[in-house]
């Protein structure tokens, strides 16, 4: 199951967060700190998923951004490490060209239910 999902640039600023489990306020912001402090932090070489406290995260970098999904144990990463990249050709299609700048102030206009 999705626990949380993330887009972040390479400032480790958050552009996006779309959380699928109760996370109070001051918690995600502590979490989305971590989570992005443990993503950037890591090299291109290195693996795209991460065991962190009681779940996993896979991530997936596009240029200056970088797409962060959280899941529990039991989810498959692979699959959502390729939900990441069909996420971003959906975007790319219906923006055409997403940049950082079309997430941060587009993306807020999509509603995910």
């Amino acid at each position: 199951m999705i626990k949380f999902f993330l887009m972040v640039n390479k400032q480790g600023q958050t552009r996006l967060s779309r959380y699928y489990e109760h996370v109070e306020i001051n918690k995600r912001t502590v979490l989305e700190a971590e989570v992005i402090k443990n993503c950037l932090s890591r090299s291109k070489d290195q693996c795209s998923f991460i065991e962190y406290k009681d779940f996993k995260l896979v991530y997936r970098q596009y240029a200056a951004l970088f797409i962060v999904v959280g899941i529990n144990e039991t989810e498959n990463e692979m699959a959502v490490y390729e939900l990441i990249h069909n996420f971003v050709e959906v975007l790319d299609k219906y923006f055409s060209r997403v940049s950082e700048l079309d997430v941060s102030f587009s993306v807020s206009e999509i509603h995910f239910s």
